[in-house]
């Protein structure tokens, strides 16, 4: 197992197209729900336990090998907001793109013929994962810090916050993220038995509502 290509995956240089996405902080900014760095820990927070975990069981199933037709499916099932859905499908077609060419392989060609619209980003990371050599874990791992790491990012942008306080934000957080890492895996291995029923599925219903009003607007600077 390649610890560099890991690094690689979760490195925010990686073309996946994440750097156009906010996570729903932008919404969250112009509805003064993220103001500084406390209120970006509290945000990045509950999107960690909800809409991160979530991502993290779907990579992490994927990198074990289970259907990504039912997993996909999956995903649709856990995203209410159609303006999610669709950034998730864009996001994951744009990431598969990235890892056919970083790391070709018959099952990310399999993917891209079966799914020519995109398949939801974390089913696509997973399998990229899959496809350079790494686990579930890695996947997890990745798909949990990129639930953070993007509102983060952004953030410094929205609101000129200081970088070293977003970085601070993420450090204080890496223990938790460990957590829900491990919760994911330990969530997929089960779907081999249980289907992806045994899959998290943690709500973030105002996430899912930022999103819909955040799609609606004539000028925005994320595309979510």
């Amino acid at each position: 197992m390649s610890r560099a290509a890991l690094l690689v995956l979760a490195d925010g240089r990686f073309p996946a197209g994440g750097h156009a996405h906010s996570g729903g902080a932008e919404a969250a900014v112009k509805a003064g729900r993220i103001t500084g760095a406390a209120s970006l820990e509290d945000f990045c927070r509950g999107r960690l336990h909800t809409a991160g975990l979530v991502a993290a069981a779907l990579a992490a199933a994927a990198a074990l090998g289970a259907d990504p037709a039912g997993l996909d499916a999956a995903a649709d099932a856990r995203t209410p907001s159609p303006a999610l859905r669709a950034a998730a499908r864009r996001l994951g077609r744009q990431l598969l793109r990235a890892a056919r060419a970083t790391w070709p392989s018959p099952g990310l060609d399999a993917v891209a013929r079966q799914f020519p619209k995109g398949a939801h980003q974390p089913v696509v990371l997973g399998l990229a994962a899959r496809a350079a050599g790494l686990g579930p874990g890695d996947a997890a791992h990745c798909a949990a810090y990129e639930s953070v790491s993007g509102p983060a990012t952004a953030t410094v942008r929205l609101l000129s916050l200081d970088p070293f306080d977003a970085t601070g934000v993420l450090a204080r957080l890496a223990p938790e993220l460990d957590r829900v890492a491990d919760s994911a895996v330990e969530a997929a291995r089960r779907v081999a038995d249980e289907g992806t029923d045994a899959l998290p599925a943690a709500s973030a219903p105002l996430l899912e509502v930022m999103a819909e009003a955040h799609a609606a607007w004539p000028v925005r600077l994320f595309a979510s």
